[in-house]
């Protein structure tokens, strides 16, 4: 049943605006780096010539905790905002679905869709470096994909409550603010104790045992997610 109301999810979404997200957080990224070598190319390149991927990847990561929580506020809310404008909850689950399937579907949707920005940014990440020269060095591919897909797993616990949040609610001035608050204060995560979730995604891949916080947040991820469905399966909705 849950892979039925994916794939009408997949096709709620045409003109949404969700693929467009998907895309702009990497490619604004990249483009911010990539002006950022393109103007200081010479004193960059000298500063790391040592590691010249290392230099671009350290550059990037301290921006994936921002992309990330933001974008995954903002796809959570648009993808929830399918049902709260056309007003179909009430005939989306009348149907013979379990109210979980349908938020695990969406829960699904969400995730491929953040997978897929992570994605573009390792590829991308990639293909910058070697059109700034860097080939002379060997790519190390292992972790130009944690530049994405680490960040993400931390994440999830910030994206599973704002999941739950965006469905919860037709006025997703909550959650969007929540989200855009706590991109903010991503920003100023080295002041933070690492206790706190929000530090996770800088932690996961600038830690010395930086896969100890993709795990936390594979985990509290799922903590997370556990409640959501509950108060989603019980929940009246309009």
């Amino acid at each position: 049943m849950m892979w039925r109301s994916f794939s009408a999810d997949w096709l709620k979404i045409r003109g949404k605006g969700l693929w467009f997200l998907v895309f702009l957080g990497p490619v604004g990224l990249l483009a911010m780096q990539g002006l950022n070598f393109g103007i200081r190319y010479d004193y960059l390149t000298r500063q790391y010539q040592a590691d010249l991927w290392g230099g671009l990847l350290n550059n990037l990561a301290g921006f994936v905790p921002v992309a990330m929580y933001l974008g995954g506020t903002l796809i959570c809310s648009l993808l929830a905002n399918v049902e709260h404008q056309m007003s179909s909850w009430k005939q989306l689950l009348a149907l013979p679905v379990s109210r979980t399937s349908v938020f695990m579907a969406k829960l699904l949707l969400c995730l491929l869709l953040l997978a897929v920005s992570c994605l573009i940014l390792s590829a991308g990440t990639a293909g910058l470096g070697l059109l700034l020269g860097f080939g002379s060095q060997p790519v190390p591919y292992s972790v130009v994909l944690r530049i994405g897909f680490a960040s993400y797993a931390a994440a999830l616990p910030v994206i599973a409550l704002q999941l739950w949040l965006s469905l919860s609610s037709r006025n997703q001035t909550l959650p969007v603010s929540l989200g855009i608050a706590l991109s903010l204060l991503s920003l100023f995560s080295m002041y933070l104790s690492e206790w706190i979730p929000l530090t996770w995604p800088a932690l996961a891949w600038s830690a010395s045992r930086p896969w100890l916080f993709s795990g936390a947040g594979l985990l509290l991820g799922l903590l997370v997610l556990l409640p959501g469905a509950v108060h989603f399966e019980r929940k009246d909705v309009n």
